[in-house]
């Protein structure tokens, strides 16, 4: 199946509008990205260099280049783009931020490789309904040694499961739909598809192992149910700490609004 990129430029160009001002202010998206950008960090020190797919406003690449890191952000959303090089400009290091603007389907334009860590963060590999023309691109970018840490929507969601007691069933069935489903972003209708573990490591070349993974929002509610963390604080502390202790055993971490993949790429194996 073709990727609607037009739809999926439209919706996230608008989103760049609110995106880091919603990410700002979401207690549990502000403890998920800490959680996934040490996860990063705990695999490659700066001054390493980085990959990032589906960057967005460019957000986590402006951190990673205050720590020090190389980043190369890529991102088909034109609107997405421009937050990026805004970013640049402000930068305290713009000679290690920069930008291209390209799909996450033609990875073979990606300039600078190879990198030492391709990272892409909250599901935006989910716009496409099979990670394997991705993920064949790896290793013509990374170095050998090198990690990929993607962070993507799995089928089984706990709490969007709980929408059938609420009879919002289309809500709590949109992730086990394996042909994908529509999902509105910004009055764009964006095809949205969502990978079980069985999916996603069949999809990565010889040389790549599975060393890592990690739910996200488990026991904690998922993003989009931004009131429960600031009507209920004491308990979202409590289930972050369960997300944080539980979170990266089997078989909790093959369930979540999240699921962060940790592969490493040893092309002599």
């Amino acid at each position: 199946m073709k990727v609607d990129l037009e739809s999926v430029d439209k919706g996230f160009s608008e989103k760049a509008k609110v995106y880091d001002d919603y990410f700002a202010n979401h207690p549990v998206l502000r403890w998920a990205r800490a959680t996934i950008r040490m996860e990063v960090m705990s695999r490659v020190e700066s001054p390493g260099s980085i990959l990032e797919l589906n960057a967005g406003t460019g957000s986590d690449a402006e951190y990673f280049v205050n720590q020090g890191y190389r980043v190369h952000a890529t991102d088909i959303a034109g609107g997405m783009i421009s937050a990026i090089n805004e970013k640049i400009q402000a930068s305290k290091a713009p000679e290690r931020f920069t930008v291209q603007q390209v799909s996450f389907t033609d990875l073979d334009q990606v300039t600078q490789p190879p990198f030492d860590l391709v990272f892409s963060n909250f599901g935006g590999l989910n716009c496409i309904p099979q990670l394997d023309p991705v993920a064949e691109q790896l290793p013509r970018l990374l170095a050998p040694g090198g990690y990929v840490v993607w962070v993507i929507m799995p089928p089984f969601c706990p709490w969007e499961l709980t929408n059938f007691l609420r009879g919002k069933f289309k809500i709590a069935s949109r992730r086990l739909h394996r042909d994908g489903v529509i999902a509105n972003v910004e009055g764009a209708q964006v095809q949205t598809w969502y990978f079980s573990a069985k999916r996603v490591r069949p999809a990565f070349p010889s040389g790549f192992h599975l060393i890592h993974k990690q739910a996200i929002s488990l026991f904690c509610p998922p993003s989009y149910m931004d009131k429960f963390p600031h009507r209920y604080p004491k308990i979202t502390r409590l289930l972050l700490s369960l997300d944080e202790r539980l979170g990266h055993y089997a078989p909790f971490h093959n369930w979540g609004d999240f699921v962060v993949y940790t592969f490493r790429y040893d092309p002599s194996s």
